[in-house]
Formats: C-alpha cells, structure tokens, sequence
C-alpha cells in the first residue's frame, strides 16, 4: 500500500517538475531560432538590395515620428485639461466666497430686523 502512495505522488512530483523543465528548454529553443532568423532576415535585406533596407528605415523612421506626434498632442491635451481645472477650480472659490458674503449679509439682516421689531414694540 505505502509502494502505491509513494508512487502516485513521485509520478505526480515528475509531471511537474519534467513539465517546468520541457517549458524552459522550449522556450529557449524558441528564442535561439527567433534570433537566427532575425539575422538572416537582415543579412538577406542588405544582401538583397539598400533601397529595400532603406524603404523599411524610412517606414520606421515615419512611425516613429507618428509616435513622437501622438505623444505630444497628448501631452498638449493633458495640460489644457489642467488649466481648465484650475480655472473652475478658481470660479467655484469666487462662488463660495460670495456665497459666504450673501450668507453673511443675511444673517445679519436678519439680527438687525429682529432688534427693530424688540424696539418698535
């Protein structure tokens, strides 16, 4: 019975363990070959011809750019956006401060026509 215990769970240690291994081995098989093949894609770019090579550097060169454009406009909205804020954030101050000052008067209205009416009876 102990024989039957121990092995399912060495059986099961190895299908983990073996499945980690083989992932790893893969996954550097893979990225060797992905390597080779970038090399020989460009040795076969500039093998093949420079006007080729140059037309896929200007097509970079233009995302690159586009990029750079994209990130700027960007950039510019955020530091609109940021001004907008602080002028409402500015105009919700001015409203409050009035509306302090109305909230001020009236109180004070108030005091002085309740002592009018204590002196006029």
């Amino acid at each position: 019975m102990s024989q039957r215990d121990g092995f399912a769970s060495g059986f099961f240690a190895g299908a983990i363990v073996g499945s980690v291994v083989g992932g790893v081995v893969g996954a550097l098989i893979t990225q060797k070959r992905h390597d080779i093949e970038l090399i020989e894609q460009e040795s076969a770019e500039l093998t093949n011809g420079t006007t080729e090579a140059k037309k896929t550097n200007i097509l970079k060169r233009r995302t690159m750019k586009a990029a750079e454009n994209e990130s700027m406009e960007i950039e510019t909205a955020r530091r609109s956006l940021e001004d907008k804020i602080a002028q409402l954030n500015a105009t919700i101050d001015e409203v409050r401060n009035q509306l302090l000052n109305v909230s001020t008067n009236s109180t004070q209205s108030i005091s002085d026509r309740a002592n009018r009416s204590d002196e006029l009876r």
